[in-house]
């Protein structure tokens, strides 16, 4: 007999310097787990071809997303290479409610308004490489970017790092499937705590008075 107690989903951040990790992480977590949807946010960047309202983002126009940051709709906001990026409140709170998770991949600045935002909903973990010349490694690996931008990348690196301890999770990515495995068993903890379980106090109260 399975026991199915109602739980309230939360939000899983994965942080990182680029090259550590976590787009490979984030790309596992929704494949292998049928729970898990991507946080979809809303910009000001024009539509790309393939690209689907909804599913990709949320498009707005720069008076649309400026009147949405004034009535607070957003749990957090940036401007990325002069555009703006935010997370709608509404969707993901109602993904929450319905006990699902939602996977944020945003960096250490996002994290912070998410946790000023909903602390109580938030899970975060910062992954980090196992030493730098591995993540340059990375890097020039994926053959995405030319030399200078790399070098930049390599440079940004220190900043973001030092913000590891924010996150209530470090994990090092040394060996993937172990990084995956570490995500796995902190995601099934987070989900069994008592305050995620809106439901365990009424069965509780069943046991309690055999019913």
């Amino acid at each position: 007999m399975t026991v199915e107690i109602e739980r309230r989903g939360l939000m899983l951040v994965l942080s990182s310097p680029s090259g550590a990790g976590k787009t490979t992480l984030s790309r596992w977590l929704l494949e292998s787990q049928n729970n898990v949807a991507m946080s979809v946010s809303a910009t000001t960047r024009p539509m790309r071809p393939n690209e689907v309202e909804g599913r990709d983002y949320f498009f707005k126009t720069e008076a649309e997303f400026r009147a949405m940051a004034e009535r607070g709709d957003f749990l957090e906001h940036a401007v990325v290479f002069g555009h703006q990026y935010g997370t709608p409140k509404a969707p993901v709170f109602e993904a929450l409610r319905r006990g699902r998770d939602v996977l944020f991949d945003i960096d250490w600045q996002g994290t912070q308004q998410l946790c000023e935002k909903a602390r109580d909903d938030v899970v975060s973990i910062f992954v980090l490489p196992p030493s730098r010349g591995e993540l340059e490694r990375r890097l020039m690996a994926r053959a995405e970017d030319p030399p200078d931008v790399i070098a930049r990348r390599m440079a940004k690196a220190d900043g973001e790092i030092s913000h590891w301890a924010e996150y209530d999770y470090v994990i090092v990515n040394d060996d993937i499937v172990r990084a995956q495995a570490q995500v796995d068993i902190i995601l099934e903890a987070e989900r069994l705590k008592r305050t995620r379980q809106p439901g365990i106090f009424d069965f509780v109260e069943k046991l309690m008075h055999g019913r």
